[in-house]
């Protein structure tokens, strides 16, 4: 029997989803939880062999929950709307086996679980076409500029944090906007929130 340990913040979907895996014959949904932390919790309580976890969820979101249950010997599926890149090269890094998108086929969700149990990882196509497309453009500093504009630091500030003068800050603020291309900072930190990319 696996066992099974599902994390999604809408509660008809959670509810839907328990029912579709209790109806599996090899499979039995031993917990439900509507936030990251709350997963964190069940699968340290009912140890299941399987999370199936969403990525935007209250009080700590899917991606975070993945990398606290490394180790723990509980295998992760994501489940989400988001066909971001940035969002699943973090979930890889997280130690996911499988990122499949709620789009997808309802029988695809059980198949996918009994494939990651044999030991295979299992991605959503459309990302893995994506990975080799879109690689995030920007260096580790014009990054760490772009977190500190997010953060809504001034270009003083941003200066005076990276010990760099204004005009410095300057010059990497028009090269991120050239390399996102877009006009502005606000449209730079949605353009790299749109793409997963902010770490």
């Amino acid at each position: 029997m696996i066992r099974i340990v599902i994390a999604e913040d809408q509660r008809m979907l959670l509810g839907a989803l328990a029912s579709l895996l209790d109806l599996e014959e090899d499979m039995q949904v031993v917990g439900k939880a509507s936030n990251g932390e709350d997963a964190v919790k069940l699968v340290k309580l009912h140890k299941p062999d399987i999370c199936v976890m969403d990525i935007e969820m209250p009080i700590m979101n899917g991606l975070d929950a993945a990398e606290e249950l490394k180790g723990l010997g509980c295998k992760v599926i994501i489940l989400t709307t988001f066909a971001r890149y940035g969002y699943f090269e973090r979930a890889v890094k997280a130690g996911a086996n499988g990122y499949l998108l709620k789009d997808s086929p309802s029988e695809e969700l059980a198949t996918s679980i009994r494939s990651v149990m044999a030991g295979r990882r299992i991605y959503a196509s459309e990302l893995v076409d994506e990975t080799y497309n879109e690689e995030n453009p920007l260096t580790e500093r014009e990054k760490e500029v772009l977190n500190l504009i997010a953060d809504g630091k001034n270009t003083k500030e941003i200066a005076d944090h990276m010990y760099i003068t204004r005009g410095t800050v300057r010059n990497y603020i028009s090269v991120i906007l050239d390399k996102l291309n877009v006009s502005n900072r606000i449209e730079a930190i949605m353009r790299f929130k749109e793409k997963g990319w902010f770490k």
